[in-house]
């Protein structure tokens, strides 16, 4: 089974990559996102170390975690996002390795892990490939508004708070530009999917 890293910056539209590679080449999709929030929800394994250190006033009116506020305080104040990611991240780690495991069993071919924080939790030590979705800046900024409607300063902060793209470049294996039309971007993992 081949285990592939996928990240890049948000707005970079790795989920129509990810949607592409599971569609033509039948890959298993783990994005770590996805599993962060399932750990975060009421009973999940971070949720009350969560809550033990921002408070209850972080908690919903049904005692679920209100995500907008909590990303409100995390990336405005890089030690608090050192605390939650402290909490989280390690918790995910854990969980996405007992998915591999689950998929060897299953004999998997593509197991494709999706993160934007594939850098800094050290996936390389778990991936046999890092792939980095490349995309323009401010392409990124226009789909972010257009697509999500964050506003000029969330966006700025989100991609302040992300890794620069000479650090994703240090790191990653492959580098799929998705700044065009998407055609495009389709024939460069086609190619990539035949060389590995």
């Amino acid at each position: 089974m081949k285990i592939i890293g996928i990240t890049g910056g948000v707005g970079a539209g790795k989920t129509q990559i990810l949607e592409y590679l599971n569609n033509k080449y039948g890959a298993t999709i783990c994005q770590t996102d996805k599993v962060a929030k399932k750990l975060q929800k009421k009973g999940g394994a971070c949720y009350e170390t969560i809550i033990s250190h921002f408070g209850e006033e972080i908690l919903d009116e049904k005692g679920e975690l209100n995500r907008s506020l909590l990303a409100d305080i995390v990336f405005q104040d890089q030690k608090e996002r050192e605390i939650l990611n402290a909490i989280v991240h390690p918790a995910v780690k854990e969980e996405v390795r007992k998915k591999i495991a689950q998929e060897e069993r299953r004999h998997t071919n593509l197991f494709i892990i999706e993160s934007a924080l594939l850098i800094e939790d050290n996936y390389d030590g778990i991936c046999d490939e890092l792939w980095y979705i490349y995309v323009k800046d401010d392409i990124r900024k226009k789909r972010l508004v257009f697509s999500r409607g964050y506003d000029a300063k969330k966006v700025d902060d989100i991609i302040a708070a992300q890794l620069p793209k000479d650090e994703f470049l240090r790191y990653c294996d492959r580098v799929i530009d998705n700044s065009g039309v998407f055609a495009e971007t389709m024939m460069q993992l086609d190619r990539i999917i035949k060389d590995i």
